[in-house]
């Protein structure tokens, strides 16, 4: 499994010619990393005794964290997974109509999976995102600068993810879905313009 690698193994497969792991599962690790730097700020935090009064906050804020953390950790392999089922489906015989109906069919659902994982993943970073503003409002100022860079890593992520959302919602036939998932990110994307101004803002008043 990817998430198992090291650091050096993963960059070596993903440097390689080998069109999996790519984008996605990058995405995916970059957005745990964010969730990761959360925590640290959130444990810096409830170390000290000068932010006493926001301890319980950061607490929480921790937890949430941890379970996007624990998510994107998990979204690292799968994504990879989703594209190799596209590439399967792509090499399904095609000699006879029904081979043909058959392809063109697991190919859309593979399609649509490949779809869907990283629009998860986009939606797990802006939740990253938000609770790096959040951490950064509150916590040790002393690393608000990894608040920041977290929040960052978070909006990067999500993005690295919702390029592949488009990608594979180009070679996709059913209207109905692409043009739900279309409005879904173009959601995302509002929302994580307001998250990175005020991201932006309290990081300018503490770096």
């Amino acid at each position: 499994m990817l998430i198992d690698k090291s650091i050096t193994g993963f960059l070596a497969e993903l440097k390689s010619d080998s069109p999996a792991p790519g984008g996605g599962s990058a995405a995916a690790l970059v957005g745990a990393i964010g969730a990761a730097l959360g925590i640290m700020v959130g444990n810096l935090t409830v170390g000290s005794a000068k932010y006493e009064t926001v301890h319980e906050k950061c607490k929480r804020l921790s937890l949430d964290f941890e379970e996007r953390l624990a998510a994107l950790g998990k979204y690292i392999d799968e994504d990879t997974e989703a594209f190799t089922q596209v590439m399967k489906a792509y090499k399904l015989p095609k000699n006879t109509d029904e081979e043909k109906q058959v392809r063109t069919k697991v190919i859309q659902e593979s399609l649509k999976a490949a779809s869907t994982l990283p629009f998860t993943v986009a939606k797990a970073c802006l939740d990253v995102l938000e609770l790096s503003g959040k951490i950064l409002s509150i916590g040790n100022v002393n690393a608000a600068s990894d608040a920041a860079v977290a929040g960052r890593m978070a909006e990067a992520a999500m993005w690295s993810a919702i390029y592949n959302v488009r990608i594979n919602l180009g070679s996709i036939k059913d209207a109905d879905f692409v043009a739900d998932m279309t409005s879904r990110v173009e959601d995302i994307v509002a929302r994580s313009e307001v998250l990175m101004d005020q991201l932006v803002k309290t990081a300018n008043e503490k770096i």
